[in-house]
Formats: structure tokens, sequence, C-alpha cells
């Protein structure tokens, strides 16, 4: 249906009906689901204030204005799209130029033909971008900000974008469903180490600490723990799920994100991975990010996936999918040699698979829990044995419990 076949059915209706409609600006405007990344999407309950400030509050951080021209290929049925995007976009007076799926070239065709000068996407967008044969061709100079979210950016990326793509002003922004998305952001005149090691301060009107996961109590600054939000940009709840609401929100109001992070002396928060991702390999803690960070520094590597499978002697070990660049081929042994000597052996990845693509939800964002579903077939020495029968349904169990 059209924009102007929807204004059309307006005509038909009574003259008096926006007179008869009351709205609080608590109520719930929109169900939004949760990208899946790690199981099955909840309904997270959002309200009119929760999603309009949010993107006020984006789009000033981003410095829009009624001049600025926003590329959009991210779904609007995601909070990217609806929240980032259309009211990022909206509040500002910013005009939209969407996509109806992503496609590097159309991208990058919008963004030249269009003069946009904002541009959002998740790194695996901006990296197709970047690679896309045709992409000397476009005039990308019109650009000069955008978002970059839903995964962490390399710095090797993120300069790429800021030289390449005419982007010296992009943002990082670090949120969640639950909250309405976006809890903080990079400035747009943050330096490089800020853009890619943080994901920027906490925006007006959201509260964060960092706490000891076990307890709550909270942890001084530069310690890992678990991220909690509160604030305008919290969910009313799961749809129909008010055990998982009450798991979710303590009864101060505080939302429990379950992802691991720090924040230093100047309020920039560190994201140091998902809680449920975390690996725990024979009492040592490893942080999936650490190991992905330091991968993609390899001159052959695109990106890589670190996960952790079940281990009959330590609980657990570090496996990892890597996605090489267009052209280059490497082995499992060369990856091992590159790590070796650079990061601690217990982090070294003791199953390597190489993959050209990663599974990923409708957004872009990656679903490890499916790399760890596949790793029975993936990985040989992980199928049961006759000393470690029960090793099968101990990945079942662990699946169920990441969920």
């Amino acid at each position: 249906m059209t924009y102007a076949q929807i204004q059309e059915l307006g005509n038909g209706a009574p003259a008096d009906l926006l007179s008869r409609i009351t709205l609080d600006v608590h109520e719930v405007i929109n169900i939004q689901y949760t990208s899946g990344t790690t199981g099955f999407p909840k309904g997270a309950m959002l309200s009119h204030h929760n999603i309009v400030h949010n993107g006020y509050w984006i789009g000033r951080t981003q410095r829009f204005s009624a001049h600025d021209r926003v590329c959009l290929p991210v779904p609007f049925f995601h909070c990217f799209g609806c929240v980032l995007g259309i009211l990022g976009a909206y509040t500002w007076g910013a005009a939209i130029v969407p996509l109806t799926s992503f496609d590097p070239e159309k991208v990058l065709h919008a963004v030249a033909s269009e003069r946009c000068t904002v541009l959002y996407g998740v790194p695996t967008m901006y990296i197709a971008e970047l690679e896309h044969p045709s992409f000397s061709q476009y005039d990308l100079g019109s650009l000069r900000t955008g978002i970059m979210s839903g995964a962490p950016c390399p710095e090797s990326l993120m300069r790429r974008v800021m030289r390449d793509m005419h982007m010296p002003e992009i943002t990082i922004a670090y949120g969640l469903t639950e909250a309405s998305p976006v809890v903080t952001m990079t400035e747009i005149d943050d330096d490089m180490a800020r853009r890619t090691q943080t994901v920027g301060k906490p925006l007006p009107g959201s509260e964060v600490k960092i706490v000891d996961a076990a307890t709550g109590e909270p942890l001084p600054p530069n310690q890992t723990g678990e991220l909690w939000v509160r604030g305008y940009l919290i969910m009313k709840g799961y749809y129909n799920k008010p055990e998982a609401t009450q798991e979710a929100i303590t009864a101060d109001g505080w939302l429990r994100t379950g992802d691991l992070a720090s924040q230093d002396e100047h309020g920039y928060i560190a994201i140091r991975g998902r809680k449920k991702e975390m690996i725990i390999r024979g009492g040592e803690n490893i942080y999936p990010r650490e190991v992905e960070d330091f991968l993609r520094s390899h001159p052959k590597i695109s990106d890589a996936a670190v996960y952790g499978v079940p281990h009959h002697k330590f609980g657990e070990e570090v496996a990892v999918a890597i996605r090489l660049k267009e052209g280059e081929s490497s082995t499992p042994e060369e990856i091992t040699a590159f790590c070796k000597g650079q990061i601690a052996s217990f982090k070294i990845p003791k199953h390597i698979q190489f993959v050209s693509e990663f599974p990923q939800t409708a957004s872009g964002k990656l679903q490890k829990y499916k790399l760890r579903e596949r790793a029975l077939q993936d990985f040989p020495a992980l199928q049961p044995t006759t000393e470690n029968p029960n090793q099968s349904q101990a990945l079942a169990a662990d699946h169920a419990d990441r969920r």
C-alpha cells in the first residue's frame, strides 16, 4: 500500500475521530521484538515517551538539522530502523532515504544520487560497501556522520569508513531493544580510541552502573561487571511474559542488560561481551571480543566470531568462525601460529573454521548460538565418545540455558 492510499483511507473517517481518541505518552505504542541473537525473540513493550525521546537524543548527538538526509538500509521493523532511523530524523526535521532491503551497491547509489549526509549500518554492511567492486565509482563526498552499531567496530574498519566514505563524524551507538534502544553513544568529535574501544557515554536521561553480576553491588571504575541501565528509556516489560520481565528489571527499575562492561573515570563505557557468551575455560574467564579484536588484526581476516564449545576437562574450549578477505586463503595452523606469543595460550582458539558468511538476524546481527549448534557437525573432536557419552546432552543444555 502506498502512502497516498493510506491518506485516502483517512478521508472516510468520522470528522470527530481525533477528538474521541485519548492517549497517554506512557502508553505502549510499539511491541518491539528483540533480535534473537542468543535465542528466541521476546516482545519488548515500548511507550511513546520511550522511543520519541530516544530518537531525539540520538539525532541531537549527531547534530541533525533539516539540512541532513539520512540513508537507511536497515529494516524498519527493528529498533535500528524505526527509532535511530525514523524518529532520529523526524524529531530534527531531517529527510529519510529508505531502502527496502540491504544491497551494498544500492546503498552506494542512494548516497551518491540523493546526496545523503548520514548513513546507518552494522559493521558487516559497511564492510560490504567498502569491498564492493564498484565502490570507487560512487561519489560519497556528501556524507559526514552516521551510526555504526549492532556489533564491535574494529579500528581498521573505522579508519576506512572515516577516510574512504568521507564520514569524519561517524558515531558508535550501544543499546538493546529493552532500552528503546540506545543507551550510550560516542560524540561526533571523539578520538579514534573512544570510537573503537568504547561505545561512548550514556545519553541524557539514562543512568548506568557496572555491578558485580552475582551480588548486584556497584564496581569501581575500570572493573568489568554487568551493565545495568535505568531511566525514561526502559521498556514497560515483555509482552505476556511477567516472569521474564521480573528477571530483567529489578524492583527499583534497573534493567539488567546481560552485557559485560566497564566504565572509565570520564564516563565512557567499554563493552566486553555478553555475560552468556563469556567463555570459562578451566576457571579462566575469556571475553570473546578480546580474541576477535586480535584476530581482526591479521591481514587476511575480514571478520571473526569467537564462541565457546563444551570440553570434558576444561568445561569450555575456545572456537572461532573466520571470514577471510576476498581472494585470501589460510589454514588453522596459520591462525594458531599468528596467535602464539601474542595472546595467552588458553585464549587461542582450539577449533578454527573458515566461513563465507555468518548466521545473522534480519537486522544484520550475528547469531552465535547458531554457530554453537553447528559445532558438533563442524568439529569431529566434539562428537560424543564412549569416555564422554553425555557431551551432546551437555551441549544441548548449554544452548537451552543461553536462550
